[in-house]
This record gives C-alpha cells, structure tokens and sequence, in this order.
C-alpha cells in the first residue's frame, strides 16, 4: 500500500485545473496532481511538491481542503495499489507550465473530460465537485482500468489522520 495524494487546482472561475499525464501509468488520462509521499513529509507537504514539480504551481498547505480519502485497490497487480487523500486549492492568477510528466489544462466543472479520465474518476469527482466529501474503497479489475467495485461513502470530515499509523509502517518497511 502507497500513500499517495492527488491535488485540484480550482480558479475563482470555477475551473478545474487537470493533467494529461504524458508517461508512465494512465498516459494520456486526464488527472489531478500528486504522487507518492516521501519519508520526510506529511500529506499536506506532498501535496503541495507534487503540484509544484507538475504544474509549477506554488500553493501554501493551509489552503488545501481535504476532501476524500480513497483506497485505491489493485487485486491483480498489488505493486498499484495506494490510499490517499485527495485535495481542492483556490488558486488566483496562477499559470501552469507543463512538465514532462503533465500537460495542464484548465476546464470549466461542465466541460471536464470524464471519458478521458481514469473510470472511477467519472463517479467520484462530479460529486467532490458538487460539494461532497467522500472516503471508501475503489476496486480495479484485471486490466487494472476497469472498476470492478466502488463503495464510497458520504461524510462531514475527512480526518487526514486517519492513515497515519498505516503509513508509518509502510515508509519503515
């Protein structure tokens, strides 16, 4: 299990920032920013490197807004498989530039391309973007593409604590 994080940038006109990733796995998906964290940061400060180093955004921790905590579940190809909390930030006046790991492209909330997004994503993030908190299981099917399973779970908080002592184990393996 990977601890992991996922960044949206949203404008003040109510655009969603997205990236097509452009190597590795889900190439050519569109995608919040984030990876893996690393052994010397918390999920707040992962959050805010992987957004920088992908879109060259500079947000400040405290204005991430946790608004999911999804187990990412890959039964036939466990090395993908991740937990990990997933934030909004209200940017103003910021311009992107791409990486070589994401092109970024800003989308209004009723032009976002779901049919070119991860398959889970057409479910759970319509509804982060109506306002709703979310936390549960996403189980992916033997292409590692397909959601087999979906359980979320509508709630008034995500406490980003709730992984902590999981994680603990993970980065001292």
């Amino acid at each position: 299990m990977k601890p992991t994080t996922l960044v949206f940038p949203i404008d003040e006109q109510h655009r969603i920032l997205l990236g097509r990733k452009k190597r590795g796995f889900g190439a050519n998906k569109y995608n919040g920013f984030g990876g893996k964290i690393n052994a010397d940061e918390s999920f707040r400060q992962c959050a805010v490197r992987e957004l920088y180093e992908e879109s060259g955004i500079r947000v400040d921790a405290s204005n991430l807004e946790c608004v999911a905590l999804f187990d990412f579940q890959f039964p036939y190809d466990e090395s993908l498989t991740h937990v990990g909390y997933v934030y909004f930030v209200r940017v103003t006046d910021v311009q992107p530039i791409e990486s070589d790991e994401m092109e970024p492209h800003w989308f209004t909330f009723a032009d976002v391309p779901y049919e070119h997004m991860w398959e889970g994503d057409r479910t759970w993030l319509p509804m982060l973007l109506e306002g709703k908190l979310l936390k549960g299981p996403i189980q992916f099917g033997p292409d590692n593409s397909h959601v087999e399973d979906m359980r979320l779970t509508e709630v008034d908080t995500v406490m980003e604590s709730e992984l902590l002592a999981r994680i603990d184990v993970y980065i001292n393996e």
